[in-house]
């Protein structure tokens, strides 16, 4: 792709702030909970339930790699307090929520995907840090949170208990409720926070900070940023379970575009959204979600790189550019795009485009390699694209010099890939010499996805031009050797995407 509770019922509604360490109001949500209850339904709410406590628990797959990541973030901050908040729920309306998604870095180095939860590793005197997970525990039966509360575990279903989380994610795990307390007491050590996440927890930092006279908001500001670019730095390059994860969320990828090609007269006789919506399922069913918003984009609609409406017709005869990833239960996501013609076949023109596109992804990826500059990659791609250019007249002089003025830049528009991993444009605050000025390493991941993209209304085109667009991407992953290609069972060649779709096209 071209780029809060803490105690339940207490929440923050229309810009107001509430005390995260008052008890529970229970405030419901929809159609309940009730607002008055007798003190018999009451008591007997209390008893009957059985002990549903899991005590055989093993840690999930990552905690070993969790802890490594976070030894090393404990040995960039020596005497630092380091605070990473998972994020907050978010209102999408009135009283209802967007799914809850936790923040990458927390992610990252937990393993955990609790709303409100956060990180925090304290340092200790003689050296090295002691890491400990906030959550929010299970809702009390005894004061009636579980079902009076409209965010309670009967409304929103069972959460693992301090105790549970603990084990599944190999840290010390405590009431998330007492952590704004914790850090207004906790001795004096230079503090971070990633921001971003958390508007209490932040606050609570900035007035221990004024109290502490620890320097200028400025300065805070700066050095809360350098505990962001650390951990997006130690993110480009993925251990050998995340290229894993990757492998899994492009290999769902895949079988979700399969999905598509096989349910494309369906979606001649409604629209886009018949695509989107085709693969959303195969995402929901074997991922989390999809990482990012689906590009359905058919016909003129494939000229606009972000196009997420997904409302427009899809005729025989046009191009579809469908740009999609599966995010996996651990939230890595791929990012792959395929364009092929509706109804099997690419007409001349169609074919023209495409395999100029397909000869400048192919010139990308050969620069893809440990020790390249990061920008090789992008920078063969243009170079492959303006020539075709350039051949066809679109463009005037040489082909240096259209690069040198970025000439191209009309019909190609975006640059040519972005590293990948939790995030689809992930480690986005890496540092620029780790990243866009940096050499390729061993396990990094990147997409390759050169596209060419002539506006319908582009009067410096041919007519039989305009109105086509075209990107290829894949995903690829640095290694010793080389590289390899994580989404090449899709094919890529114009003939070979002929073939794929003769294949699985629903015969009349």
């Amino acid at each position: 792709m071209t780029e809060q509770q803490y105690s339940e019922g207490q929440r923050v509604r229309d810009g107001q702030e509430r005390d995260r360490t008052a008890e529970p109001q229970f405030k419901g949500r929809k159609n309940g909970p009730y607002k008055d209850v007798s003190p018999e339904l009451a008591e007997w709410m209390r008893t009957g339930w059985a002990d549903t406590e899991r005590r055989d628990l093993e840690p999930i797959e990552q905690a070993a790699y969790t802890a490594k990541r976070r030894a090393a973030l404990s040995a960039r901050f020596p005497g630092e307090r380091l605070v990473i908040p998972a994020g907050n729920l978010k209102t999408r309306s009135n009283d209802t929520d967007y799914p809850f998604r936790a923040a990458s870095d927390y992610v990252y180095l937990t393993g955990d995907q609790s709303e409100d939860g956060c990180l925090v590793l304290e340092p200790r005197a003689g050296g090295g840090h002691d890491a400990a997970l906030y959550l929010r525990p299970r809702s009390s039966r005894e004061n009636g949170e579980f079902w009076l509360d409209g965010y309670g575990e009967l409304w929103v279903g069972r959460r693992n208990s301090l105790a549970e989380a603990a084990a599944l994610y190999g840290l010390p795990t405590r009431d998330v409720r007492t952590l704004p307390d914790v850090l207004r007491q906790a001795p004096e050590a230079p503090t971070r926070i990633v921001r971003g996440h958390d508007a209490t927890l932040e606050a609570v930092l900035t007035l221990r900070r004024s109290a502490e006279d620890a320097g200028t908001a400025e300065e805070a500001a700066r050095r809360d940023a350098e505990l962001a670019v650390f951990l997006h730095d130690a993110r480009l390059v993925k251990d050998e379970w995340e290229i894993g994860q990757l492998q899994r969320a492009v290999d769902s990828t895949v079988r979700g575009f399969e999905d598509v090609v096989r349910v494309l007269p369906q979606a001649q006789a409604t629209s886009e959204r018949y695509i989107e919506g085709t693969f959303f399922l195969r995402a929901r069913v074997e991922g989390n979600d999809v990482g990012y918003g689906t590009i359905a984009a058919s016909g003129p609609n494939a000229t606009t790189l972000h196009w997420v409406r997904n409302d427009g017709p899809v005729r025989p005869g046009d191009l579809l550019l469908l740009d999609a990833g599966v995010e996996t239960t651990t939230l890595y996501t791929a990012d792959v795009t395929r364009t092929i013609p509706v109804s099997g076949r690419f007409s001349d023109v169609q074919r023209r485009v495409y395999d100029l596109v397909y000869a400048a992804q192919e010139a990308g990826i050969a620069e893809v390699r440990p020790g390249r500059p990061f920008r090789a990659y992008h920078d063969a791609a243009q170079r492959v694209l303006a020539e075709g250019l350039v051949e066809w007249g679109l463009l005037e002089g040489s082909v240096d010099r259209v690069l040198e003025l970025g000439l191209q830049r009309r019909y190609s528009l975006h640059g040519t890939g972005h590293m990948l991993g939790l995030d689809v444009h992930d480690c986005a605050v890496a540092r620029t010499e780790a990243y866009v000025d940096g050499t390729l390493e061993p396990g990094m991941v990147l997409t390759v996805e050169p596209g060419l993209y002539f506006q319908p209304d582009d009067l410096t085109v041919p007519e039989e031009l305009r109105g086509i667009g075209v990107r290829i991407e894949d995903d690829i992953l640095v290694t010793p050797e080389g590289n390899r290609n994580l989404s090449a069972a899709l094919p890529r060649t114009s003939a070979d995407v002929e073939a794929w779709l003769a294949e699985l096209l629903p015969r009349s």
